[in-house]
């Protein structure tokens, strides 16, 4: 790939770890891409180790040595993962209306950033589509075609990612009224009308309003749940998670993303459909629904019951109708 060949501008967010975003400037080394923004968070005051490490990071911008416009978010005091990350992806979006964004531990395969740009390009106006994903965490027999180069899914997933303002616009960090936006109705049918699906996102949207969590990939999730909108998600896997250990994401489980390998291009055309059989995958074995739906059950505000109660009666009411139509002449 030759320099300027990235015409998408890419986001590359960092904090206190040098070693991880060296690795990654060395990956858009070979992308170059013509714009890039770089967000880097403040250190934290109970921290003394911050002020040098983040300062390295701050730092390894002028390493940036392909032609390339660099511009900078250095915030002068720690905001923390919710506030952080939503604060640079928003300062991205608002000079930029589509493209790449990257976390610092975040290794992209060189196929990734085609990928997204062919996708970003692709849907740009097609409002059945929320984000561009490069992170596949499904095994190939658990895809409904995994002959094509991605599918669509209810869930964003954000290692390695690419999305457009017009759908960053729905992301909010506050979530106190979450139920207003996202009934439970909805959230049944979002979830692919599955009890412990339903109970496990609204659990983690219940804790981000309650302030139990610090984050923003949730509400990142809320945002495509109750706009409607799917990811589409390559079918393979374009990226590596290097820094689960000490990260201030979730860490790595047994089902996290599949081997490293490039995808096939160009992209061929794939029908917006959402793939059920891969999304139950995820739900099933990278969520673990069924043990996080068991956790709901310890919140305890009256109006996360009352959400409790009616998707318990959706899903009986699900079953009835299963059970008639099995056994109607």
């Amino acid at each position: 790939m030759t320099y300027g060949a990235l015409e998408e501008p890419v986001l590359a967010i960092a904090f206190n770890r040098p070693k991880y975003f060296t690795e990654l400037l060395t990956r858009l080394r070979t992308a170059a891409p013509q714009r890039l923004y770089i967000a880097v968070d403040g250190a934290r005051a109970s921290r003394p180790d911050d002020e040098a490490a983040v300062q390295a990071c701050r730092d390894l911008t002028r390493t940036v040595d392909w032609p390339c416009e660099v511009r900078t978010l250095f915030q002068s005091q720690n905001l923390g993962c919710g506030a952080g990350v939503t604060a640079a992806i928003t300062w991205f979006l608002e000079n930029e209306e589509r493209g790449i964004i990257l976390e610092d531990d975040i290794l992209p395969d060189p196929t990734f950033f085609p990928y997204c740009a062919a996708l970003l390009e692709r849907f740009a106006e097609d409002d059945r589509v929320f984000a561009i994903s490069g992170c596949n965490l499904v095994p190939p027999e658990h895809q409904t075609d995994p002959e094509l180069p991605y599918r669509f899914s209810q869930v964003p997933h954000i290692w390695g990612w690419a999305a457009w303002r017009r759908t960053w616009q729905n992301h909010r960090l506050e979530l106190g009224d979450w139920q207003d936006g996202l009934d439970a109705r909805t959230l049944w049918d979002r979830t692919g009308q599955s009890l412990t699906g339903a109970l496990t996102w609204g659990a983690v949207f219940e804790m981000v309003s309650q302030g139990l969590v610090d984050t923003w990939d949730a509400q990142l999730v809320y945002a495509s749940m109750q706009t409607g909108q799917w990811t589409a998600t390559c079918n393979v896997n374009l990226t590596e998670n290097v820094g689960s250990e000490g990260a201030t994401h979730e860490n790595a489980t047994d089902y996290d993303a599949q081997p490293v390998r490039g995808v096939r291009l160009p992209l061929v055309e794939v029908p917006v459909v959402l793939d059920h059989g891969a999304d139950r995958w995820t739900r099933t074995h990278h969520f673990q629904s069924a043990a996080r739906a068991r956790q709901a059950m310890g919140l305890r505000s009256s109006r996360f019951r009352d959400f409790v109660d009616e998707v318990r009666q959706l899903s009986r009411e699900s079953a009835d109708e299963a059970s008639r139509d099995r056994y109607s002449p």
